[in-house]
């Protein structure tokens, strides 16, 4: 009977084009997979997502329709004395195993990885399987990507200047992944979701999925000089709510959207931001002056400072270092990107390369076709 079922299986997969992806850790490394996985289903490809068994990208990926989520073990790659560092290698090799059996049992077309340490035994697994194409959000690699990179046939990049990080003949250029769905926002929607008339400019303020300390902080010291202007969408983080604000027809204050984010993207005219990759570059994407407040180098690896950095040299944006911002430089920065926001609509109209979506697509589906 074992046997039977075996053959009927192996029957099955013969008929089906499968795809695994994988992407973990934050939702950096999920976006630009929710972002692809809908024009890989409707290229007729069955996706197979792997990922942690915990982290925040199972959550996302089991909301979508007709996506299979499987978790494996993993661990973290620490550049820094840790105990864990002595039992993370055990988890990781635990994970290339289970992603080994996996990929014999699915017998995938390709593997995509969009990085995080949940990809690394995936990728490792993977080669000499099938095709492996990897992509990097960032400037410069991370470290989990680093080691991907190693054992990828295609790696694609956001940032043309990340082909010389890379080292190897294999790296193209091909921009981000951007969901499909912002481009679907209405204005009109996004204005009556807030409860603003239309008749200022709107500022959008995001500090990323936990918000950030010191941009909440410099836009609500600044919030009765702003609003004398622009009405503001303030997208704070979970528990950053201040209620001591009260009610005020031109500020408008969220933990985070989902549903709704389309819309308000569409109503907005300028927007204030950290700079992780996935953000700086729907709002590139969707044309969107923005300034851009990067992690500092305590808080980070120092990504987000040349993300920001680029987009400044290429004139698509401005740059704040943390330690600048305060009420009244935040104000005169403000003033100052949104009366020449022209300057910087000019240099994001002539670059064709914001959108990575289709470009990426074809190379996954190129390497996939190679098999």
């Amino acid at each position: 009977m074992n046997k039977k079922r075996t053959k009927a299986r192996e029957k099955i997969m013969e008929n089906k084009k499968i795809i695994v992806m994988t992407g973990g850790g934050s939702a950096g490394h999920v976006t630009p997979n929710l972002a692809l996985i809908p024009e890989l289903q409707k290229a007729g490809y069955e996706i197979h997502y792997v990922g942690s068994k915990e982290g925040i990208e199972k959550e996302l990926i089991e909301a979508q329709k007709g996506v299979f989520y499987h978790p494996i073990s993993s661990g973290k790659f620490r550049r820094y004395f840790s105990l864990k560092n002595f039992t993370d290698p055990f988890r990781v090799n635990h994970g290339v195993s289970q992603a080994k059996k996996l990929i014999k049992q699915l017998q995938p077309e390709v593997v995509f990885s969009k990085g995080g340490f949940v990809s690394v035994p995936v990728v490792i697994a993977a080669k000499g399987k099938c095709p492996v194409v990897c992509h990097e959000s960032d400037y410069t690699p991370g470290l989990a990507n680093k080691i991907a990179a190693r054992y990828a046939d295609t790696v694609c990049v956001t940032f043309e200047d990340t082909l010389k990080y890379i080292g190897k003949t294999h790296a193209v250029h091909t921009g981000t992944p951007i969901r499909n769905e912002l481009f679907s926002g209405n204005r009109q929607k996004g204005l009556d979701f807030l409860g603003f008339s239309g008749n200022k400019p709107v500022i959008m303020v995001m500090g990323g999925s936990l918000g950030a300390e010191a941009i909440n902080n410099a836009v609500r010291a600044s919030l009765s000089e702003l609003t004398k202007r622009f009405d503001i969408i303030h997208l704070c983080g979970k528990g950053k709510l201040d209620e001591s604000i009260g009610e005020n027809p031109c500020y408008r204050q969220f933990e985070y959207v989902s549903a709704e984010l389309p819309d308000l993207m569409a109503a907005t005219d300028l927007a204030i931001s950290r700079s992780g990759a996935n953000s700086v570059f729907e709002f590139l994407a969707l044309r969107i002056p923005a300034i851009f407040i990067p992690l500092t180098l305590e808080q980070s690896r120092g990504d987000q400072i040349l993300n920001a950095e680029y987009c400044e040299k290429k004139g698509y944006s401005a740059v704040m270092q943390q330690k600048d911002v305060t009420a009244e430089s935040l104000l005169n920065k403000v003033n100052e990107v949104y009366d020449n926001r022209q300057k910087y609509l000019s240099a994001m109209q002539g670059d064709k390369t914001l959108d990575g979506t289709a470009r990426v697509l074809e190379v996954i589906l190129k390497a996939a076709k190679g098999k």
